[in-house]
């Protein structure tokens, strides 16, 4: 059987479904994707390109290396949501490691890197792998916070200016390092994945349509949704991309599994002295799940300001992290944290948790202290496959004949996953292939920039967001 002739259904428009049903599509298939919810992407935030991994430095080198590759090919396929500013790694004084252990790794990288781009000089999307890091010793920062603010910083060291300025140095360790890790902007990807599936002949997009029955006659799936409820549709492939509710696919299918489910949120403020300025990214290390927790500041235009903190007082819950039992697949979250996922916030919790993140940022940017509430958080939970929460890279499985299971836990991975969804066609006789991957890649024509911008804008409106934060600090070159 071609391309041309198979019948997807995929569950779940989120970075993974979405991505999988645009890649499927220009492989010639015919693609149905069922999303519960109004639009695409709107799941767990993300905001990081991790390029390498460097937010975590627990994880294997292996898993670093993993990333670094994934991402760039994310880079390449949604240019329209990075955000070309660097990112700063600052090490707490109270860390129990420092620079020095996380040098090797950074080398790694940075030859990996460079091998990359002689294998394809697109690989070039973090710039000169001999600046893919450097490393600001004290002095340097102290010399750099005489500087004057730059209104477009084209140099490493204009984009240091605010961190030299406002971060209380006796707090950190030196030497500091600049990575080329960037930003991402869901709402610039979610709207880039709107657009192209909404206009692809392949694509049968189906919104607000929650999945209701799932069975299987012979080698057919058969697909039942809430909004049509005396009609099935049938397919020759079926891919679970329902994020944290997989495990309700598969228990309707009838599979065993192990897995886990994780709650977290993101805060949204906005720092009225910092509106003109560009910030770096900034991620001061910590451990997880302490009151001394990783703090991650992620900037957006007109000042504001994305916060974890990885304690349970901010981003993560003290019931936040649940697996699944031999009874079903899917884990069940405390109905609080559900009630946050299906319905909405109460603002008295919102208040309270961002103003955490604000006093915890706060204390290595002192001035911080001064930030508002802006929005509701950023939240979704997010499914870890396995007992591993520690886990960064995973892609797929396929726990039985014409089934996908995508299992992706950073969105980097999801190319890597369609790829394999793809070979898995393949083996099942559904899809011959007819191009490799990167190929594939190149022949997705782009969006204009001022289309996603306007689509973008739109969906943070109806998701109740700073249209801001549908704008990139550095628009793309």
């Amino acid at each position: 059987m071609s391309g041309t002739q198979t019948k997807i259904a995929i569950i779940g428009g989120g970075i993974a479904g979405s991505t999988t049903a645009l890649l499927l599509a220009h492989a010639g298939m015919r693609v149905t994707l069922f999303e519960a919810k109004q639009s695409l992407v709107s799941g767990p935030p993300f905001c990081h390109l991790h390029a390498g991994g460097n937010l975590y430095p627990d994880i294997s080198d292996e898993q670093c290396l993993i990333l670094l590759e994934q991402s760039i090919d994310f880079a390449r396929l949604y240019p329209n949501g990075v955000d070309h500013r660097p990112t700063i790694i600052a090490l707490p004084k109270a860390c129990s490691k420092n620079t020095q252990h996380l040098l090797p790794r950074l080398e790694k990288l940075r030859g990996r890197y460079a091998e990359l781009i002689a294998q394809d000089p697109k690989n070039r999307v973090l710039g000169d792998p001999e600046t893919y890091f450097r490393l600001y010793e004290r002095e340097t920062i102290e010399r750099i916070a005489k500087e004057p603010f730059e209104t477009k910083p084209h140099t490493p060291e204009a984009w240091l200016v605010p961190f030299a300025k406002e971060v209380d140095l006796d707090t950190i360790q030196f030497p500091v390092i600049m990575v080329q890790e960037y930003g991402l902007n869901l709402f610039r990807i979610g709207a880039r994945l709107m657009l192209s599936l909404q206009q692809h002949p392949n694509v049968s997009l189906k919104l607000s349509a929650a999945v209701k029955r799932v069975s299987r006659q012979g080698n057919m799936w058969q697909i039942g949704t809430d909004i049509e409820q005396s009609k099935t549709e049938t397919f020759d492939y079926l891919i679970n991309a329902a994020g944290y509710q997989t495990g309700k696919i598969d228990d309707m299918v009838g599979l065993s599994c192990e897995r886990m489910v994780e709650f977290k949120a993101a805060y949204v403020t906005r720092w009225e002295r910092e509106s003109e300025h560009l910030w770096p990214e900034i991620i001061f290390h910590g451990e997880r799940g302490t009151p001394r927790g990783m703090g991650q500041f992620t900037p957006y235009p007109g000042g504001h300001f994305q916060l974890h903190g990885m304690t349970k007082a901010i981003t993560l819950y003290e019931e936040g992290l649940v697996a699944n039992t031999p009874q079903s697949c899917q884990p069940q979250l405390p109905q609080t944290l559900l009630e946050k996922i299906e319905h909405d916030w109460q603002w008295s919790e919102t208040v309270e948790r961002t103003q955490n993140a604000i006093t915890h940022l706060a204390r290595f940017i002192p001035s911080f202290a001064s930030a508002d509430v802006a929005s509701k958080p950023l939240f979704g939970a997010q499914q870890i496959p396995g007992n591993d929460p520690s886990l960064r890279v995973a892609e797929v499985a396929f726990p039985t004949s014409c089934y996908a299971r995508c299992e992706i836990v950073k969105v980097s991975s999801v190319i890597d996953m369609a790829e394999a969804i793809l070979d898995d066609l393949a083996k099942e006789k559904l899809y011959t292939a007819t191009m490799p991957m990167q190929t594939l890649l190149e022949q997705i024509p782009p969006v204009e920039e001022e289309t996603v911008t306007s689509q973008a804008e739109t969906l943070c409106l109806e998701r109740d967001y700073p249209t801001e934060l549908a704008h990139l600090c550095v628009p793309k070159v």
